[in-house]
């Protein structure tokens, strides 16, 4: 089913099977803006922590949450996750659609971020539905927005036949459809070859992006740890003990937004990170750092309270 981008696909699923009251396992963090789709939904999040160092599934806190919690609903990034950068493994996929099976819960895989692989050599493991022939337990979510380009809200569901008949019904009075001259564009770009080279080059920007925004943190914030992603487009920065919330309110005063790391945690985790998006590169990736600098030094004095705004605003 073709979708108002990813996110249109992700209400639609949330209508039909999350609602009111029931529950939805989610990785912790997890992508800000499903996590707020969700709650206004009125479901219960189910936090899910992420394995050591936040890099990756840990398989027995999902065994656990999926056995005692039974949730209607599982929502991961197996590529590239949001806002980590992890990549899930081959045996960590199969092992979470058994799970899921086993519990009676339906698993919905977000791959906005599968074709953003930027790193040479990267093996990219199978999706995580090719652990599910028979098409019981997954349904995958894709979008061109982030392969592509943000404004390019073309998104999709891939699931079995009466899942899908089941979407079209439940999105019927919400949309009544996606955009033609959109689908249109997206069907061009994948039947001509296009789509192949607009890929490889949003991954050559946003791997130039990544790597000079990674050496500006390094150098202007050198406390600051983080683990370097081989795809998707965040950073996800612990910030030496600094808070998150308050090091966003800093960066409003020096001219630099930064979304604070408990938008992508249930009930106020994450305080102490932030995300930082590569986006730009070059000189603004070095001025935003530079500005983000100058909020740490606010926090670190207790000056970050409200006050005047640049006019312009990086990162």
């Amino acid at each position: 089913m073709v979708t108002t981008g990813a996110m249109g696909a992700m209400d639609a699923i949330c209508h039909l099977f999350a609602g009111r009251g029931e529950r939805i396992a989610v990785e912790s963090p997890s992508y800000a803006n499903i996590l707020q789709l969700m709650r206004e939904a009125g479901a219960r999040l189910v936090p899910v922590a992420m394995a050591e160092g936040l890099m990756g599934w840990d398989m027995d806190r999902w065994r656990q949450v999926l056995r005692d919690a039974a949730p209607r609903l599982a929502y991961v990034v197996a590529d590239f996750h949001n806002p980590t950068g992890a990549l899930a493994d081959e045996d960590q996929r199969r092992r979470l659609v058994d799970a899921a099976r086993s519990a009676g819960t339906v698993l919905v895989v977000d791959e906005t971020m599968t074709e953003l692989h930027l790193d040479d050599g990267v093996e990219m493991p199978r999706p995580v539905c090719g652990f599910d022939p028979g098409g019981s337990t997954v349904i995958t979510v894709g979008s061109a927005s982030k392969a592509f380009w943000a404004g390019m809200r073309i998104g999709w569901v891939r699931a079995a036949p009466d899942v899908i008949r089941s979407l079209v019904s439940a999105r019927a009075y919400a949309d009544l459809g996606t955009p033609v001259v959109e689908q249109l564009a997206v069907n061009w770009l994948l039947s001509t070859g296009g789509w192949e080279q607009a890929v490889e080059v949003r991954r050559a920007q946003a791997r130039e992006n990544r790597d000079a925004l990674v050496a500006a943190v390094r150098r202007e914030l050198p406390s600051w740890e983080f683990s370097v992603p081989q795809g998707g487009l965040t950073l996800w920065v612990r910030t030496g003990g600094l808070s998150g919330s308050r090091l966003a309110e800093a960066g409003e005063r020096v001219g630099v937004r930064v979304p604070s790391g408990p938008r992508f945690g249930v009930d106020g985790a994450f305080e102490g990170y932030v995300r930082l998006p590569f986006t730009v590169g070059g000189a603004v990736a070095e001025e935003a750092a530079a500005r983000l600098a100058a909020a740490a030094r606010l926090v670190e004095t207790g000056a970050s309270g409200a006050g005047e705004s640049p006019r312009t605003f990086v990162a």
